[in-house]
């Protein structure tokens, strides 16, 4: 009995990840602390920027801080990891470190999900509703959103990563995968698991098909609004302002839809393992890029806040330059 209990709870599981292509990891492993360096600094600009400069107290800019909050905390629940088994022999993770990984990460693209839909309803008003934007999108409303945003995602992480981590999973601990995902551990499981496929499945259809359908109204809305606006440069400014959301948003749901859409065949399974690379080193970064490269007012920001830093130490030089000659 003992020993069916201690089965059924393995120590450590192994994750297989690009074992099969060993010579490929060096490569990934360089690529993947790349993307991964240049995600947090590029977030953590963001957020930072959206906090100092006064001018980008706003709704979109809030959100944004959320969103790159997000990122920063998803692909660092992840990325270590993949480094650690990426660089060595040692693809193994202890039982507590892949429960921590699939919590943090199903509650993070959870949010995520929810949080492109409120910042698509912020442009819906912004764009839809121009005189009535400030009423609409109000302080309180922002921070309720937001709130609903991260607390929606963890409850049904709590709820689902609960009934996952209860499966007996008989001794089985090899996951073929780079990091620790609800589905993959249901895999693992020796009892029925139709419980947890039903509560997964409306989880889904809760947190990721509602909130595109809540996308695609806003879109729609917003695009017949567009049609209505007579001037060229009207429309520019309309296209500016969604256009970096709608790239996010593209970029998000496509991977989601090329990773569990496929069928169910070994190669399939090897081409979702590099989208999901993707879609947990890369995407990350492109996130703030898409806003910076196309938002006139970030870039405005950051050349205000360097412009400040330099005159601020080129100050502090001067004065004690003016100290040592006295």
């Amino acid at each position: 009995m003992m020993g069916i209990a201690n089965a059924s709870s393995p120590e450590v599981f192994v994750l297989l990840g690009f074992s099969a292509r060993p010579s490929l990891e060096p490569i990934l492993f360089i690529i993947a602390l790349g993307f991964y360096v240049v995600s947090i600094l590029d977030n953590g600009i963001i957020i930072l920027v959206s906090c100092m400069d006064v001018h980008l107290h706003t709704p979109m800019y809030f959100f944004l801080a959320n969103l790159s909050f997000l990122d920063i905390s998803f692909t660092t629940s992840i990325v270590p990891q993949l480094l650690v088994n990426l660089w060595g022999p040692q693809k193994t993770i202890s039982s507590v470190g892949c429960m921590v990984q699939f919590y943090i990460s199903h509650w993070l693209g959870a949010t995520e999900c929810v949080l492109l839909a409120v910042m698509s309803y912020d442009r819906y008003a912004a764009i839809c509703r121009p005189l009535h934007y400030t009423v609409i999108m109000h302080p309180q409303l922002c921070l309720s959103l937001a709130f609903a945003s991260w607390l929606g995602g963890l409850t049904t992480s709590i709820v689902g990563s609960t009934l996952t981590m209860l499966l007996p999973l008989c001794g089985n601990n090899r996951i073929d995968h780079f990091f620790c995902e609800m589905p993959l551990i249901m895999q693992l499981a020796c009892v029925d698991t139709s419980l947890n496929e039903v509560e997964m499945y409306v989880a889904s259809f809760i947190f990721v098909v509602l909130p595109l359908g809540l996308i695609l109204v806003s879109y729609g809305h917003i695009a017949w609004a567009v049609m209505k606006i007579r001037s060229a440069e009207g429309r520019r400014k309309a296209f500016n302002t969604c256009s970096s959301h709608v790239a996010v948003v593209t970029l998000f749901y496509g991977s989601i839809i090329f990773m569990y859409l496929q069928p169910a065949k070994s190669n399939s399974h090897e081409k979702g393992k590099f989208i999901a690379l993707f879609y947990t080193v890369v995407t990350p970064m492109l996130n703030p890029l898409i806003y910076t490269l196309r938002n006139k007012d970030v870039k405005k920001a950051l050349r205000h806040i360097a412009s400040e830093n330099c005159c601020g130490f080129a100050g502090s030089l001067g004065h004690i330059r003016d100290v040592s000659n006295l």
